[in-house]
């Protein structure tokens, strides 16, 4: 606990990293790490004897994603600080301005790269949540809810952290790739999403 209320400190600090796109991957990973929970629990649970190896295999799959995502956020910030390193080379000289423009195109493109990268591992936390439900324990429903809810978050989080990259960004190209790939992550997440979040409501509706 302390650890992590050393980062929120650094989080809350006038300084700019850790930023939001930091803060995202650390939502996914406490949604990955809900959805362990509940893998964990069913897979010592004699009464889903059935599904034990499918419950096993959700640990393991939910734990990599957790460490996964964890890693993730030390790209972000190393990348971000690759961009303010950038940002604070000398532009004086028409040689010294080309060269810092160079610098700070390959940070953006890097530091867009890293939240995409993220925005992934969140849509599959996202599939990996949507297995969980199939296992039928009504108590860990809410859990199980808001493990989606944290993927989610931390999808939209990321993508947010791709495009203020793209808005300072030349590279058109790298842009139109990037965002296609962003795009295709935003339109899985939202349809893994409803589906859970219809699901798990019905499983905690009364009556």
């Amino acid at each position: 606990m302390v650890e992590f209320e050393s980062y929120l400190e650094a989080l809350a600090s006038h300084e700019p990293i850790p930023g939001g796109g930091s803060a995202a991957t650390l939502v996914g990973a406490v949604g990955a790490a809900l959805a362990a929970m509940v893998a964990r629990i069913a897979s010592r649970n004699p009464k889903y004897a059935a599904l034990h190896a499918a419950a096993g295999d959700a640990v393991r799959r939910a734990d990599a994603l957790a460490a996964a995502l964890t890693q993730a956020g030390r790209r972000d910030e190393a990348a971000f600080a690759q961009v303010v390193s950038a940002q604070a080379m000398d532009r004086g000289e028409a040689e010294q301005a080309r060269r810092r423009k160079d610098a700070l195109e390959t940070a953006l493109g890097l530091a867009a790269e890293a939240p995409l990268a993220a925005a992934q591992l969140a849509l599959d936390v996202l599939h990996l949540t949507r297995d969980v439900l199939d296992i039928p324990a009504p108590g860990l429903a809410s859990d199980v809810g808001c493990a989606a809810e944290f993927a989610r978050a931390a999808l939209a989080g990321s993508a947010y952290n791709v495009r203020v990259n793209h808005r300072f960004m030349h590279d058109e190209a790298r842009i139109a790739e990037q965002e296609a790939r962003l795009r295709a992550c935003e339109t899985q997440g939202a349809a893994a999403f409803e589906a859970i979040r219809s699901e798990v409501a019905a499983r905690l509706a009364r009556g």
